[in-house]
């Protein structure tokens, strides 16, 4: 799923603005200004088309998930895990950890 400003697009194939889209696990769906976006392995996401984004996850994924959202644990000492596995003193250096080259 691709999310360009207002455009959205699923394997390149563009979704139009407003019309809701479920097809192979992957829902979009258009609430207002955000768009959302729900897979079958319980991912949502949400973006208001200009910086805000929500991430949640079903409890199916806790203790499983890692990268920036962590590692759902419902243990904040461990939020800012680096993919090395050691913990970024810093948001920046956390976020950075994860960038792909």
């Amino acid at each position: 799923v691709a999310v360009r400003g207002r455009n959205v697009s699923v394997n390149s194939v563009a979704v139009p603005e407003g019309r809701p889209y479920l097809r192979n696990g992957i829902s979009v769906t258009w609430l207002g200004d955000w768009v959302a976006v729900a897979s079958g392995l319980g991912v949502r996401a949400a973006w208001d088309g200009v910086q805000a984004v929500t991430v949640t996850v079903g409890t199916e994924l806790r203790g499983v998930t890692r990268g920036l959202c962590g590692p759902y644990n419902d243990d904040p000492a461990d939020d800012f895990q680096r993919p090395a596995g050691d913990v970024a003193p810093f948001a920046t250096s956390f976020g950075n950890s994860w960038k792909i080259p």
